[in-house]
């Protein structure tokens, strides 16, 4: 009774602090993910992500698209909230098959839309006083946006790599600065998806049928996030000798081209997605509690989560840089512009 009465108190701590919507891993954890992943690179990766500003820099930016869902505008709700998870039993109650999701998101979601009005009456009424951003007809595109934020930061790394060779100081220090924006906020949901209840229905508290009766309470999703882990006191030292270092993923030939990343990207989803039960299990067995006896469980297995996402996300940093082609169209242009400059003539900078 005594550890149920903490546990609510530190909970409600956590929301009056935090606010009463669940963010997975809560702005602390995810300082942890990118921290992780900083600490997985190779000291070859590029030195200006390294300085003591830029990692910072990441770190802070670990919390970004949990700002933007704090905002009251619609339009930036509409559009990143449903980023931030995926329903995977939904896809089955629409009669998706997983492995023919198209790697596009406004394909996919034609797709989705299609077999979601085909299976309507697997789906509750959606409430309109519920749905003021309209975003409860969607089962989310977390695969799509971390798939996107990987291209976005390889393109960042394919005309950074031309500007170091052509480029002015100017130039190559706003590049710099973009790829550190995009490895900030890339890292955050890649750590959203190591949080099993971003890949379930059952993302706050157990839903529909209930027959191991695991916890129903909407508070679930919150403790879970923040409350469980500011209990503990989970500290990046204690996971740095853990860390392993980042490895290229195979995303090479026609098949990368047409899908980028997100068949590992996937792959990694539907891995945290077989972790969403024995997590209910693990807080009906009282793990999520107290950070001793059962708690050591909980404990680990938050460890864990964390280190796989700061993996993931090493590597797909590191496959960004490493397989960036160099922009051959940007090479062109300041060719021309450089040529230009050194005969005295004046052009407009690309």
């Amino acid at each position: 009774m005594k550890g149920m009465l903490y546990r609510r108190i530190v909970l409600l701590t956590f929301l009056l602090g935090h606010g009463l919507e669940g963010h997975a891993w809560d702005y602390a954890g995810h300082r942890l993910v990118n921290q992780i992943a900083l600490a997985s690179l190779p000291t070859n990766f590029p030195a200006f992500t390294r300085t003591r500003a830029a990692r910072e820099r990441i770190a802070f930016l670990a919390g970004e698209p949990d700002r933007w869902r704090n905002t009251p505008d619609l339009p930036l709700k509409h559009c990143n909230g449903p980023d931030h998870y995926i329903d995977i039993e939904d896809l089955a109650l629409a009669g998706l098959d997983l492995k023919a999701l198209s790697p596009f998101r406004y394909e996919f979601a034609a797709q989705w839309a299609a077999a979601r009005a085909r299976h309507a009456a697997s789906f509750p009424p959606i409430d309109p006083a519920r749905n003021e951003d309209r975003t409860r007809e969607w089962v989310g595109f977390l695969p799509w946006t971390i798939t996107e934020y990987h291209a976005k930061l390889k393109s960042a790394f394919s005309y950074l790599k031309i500007l170091e060779e052509l480029g002015t100081r100017e130039e190559i220090a706003n590049a710099q600065d973009n790829v550190l924006y995009l490895m900030g906020v890339m890292g955050h949901f890649v750590g959203d998806a190591s949080q099993p209840l971003h890949t379930t229905r059952h993302f706050n508290g157990w839903a529909g049928p209930n027959p191991q009766q695991y916890a129903t309470h909407t508070s679930f999703h919150a403790w879970v996030d923040g409350g469980y882990i500011q209990k503990i006191g989970l500290r990046l030292e204690e996971m740095l000798p853990r860390v392993r270092p980042a490895r290229a993923l195979v995303m090479a030939g026609p098949a990368a081209k047409a899908e980028g990343a997100f068949p590992v990207v996937m792959a990694y989803l539907l891995d945290q997605y077989k972790l969403v039960e024995p997590l209910y299990q693990l807080d009906k067995a009282g793990a999520l509690s107290d950070d001793g006896g059962p708690g050591s469980k909980g404990r680990l297995f938050m460890t864990q989560q964390l280190l796989a996402a700061g993996g993931m996300l090493g590597d797909l940093w590191y496959s960004a840089w490493q397989q960036a082609p160099p922009d051959n169209y940007l090479r062109g242009q300041l060719l021309k512009r450089n040529a230009a400059l050194t005969n005295g003539v004046r052009t407009v900078r690309p």
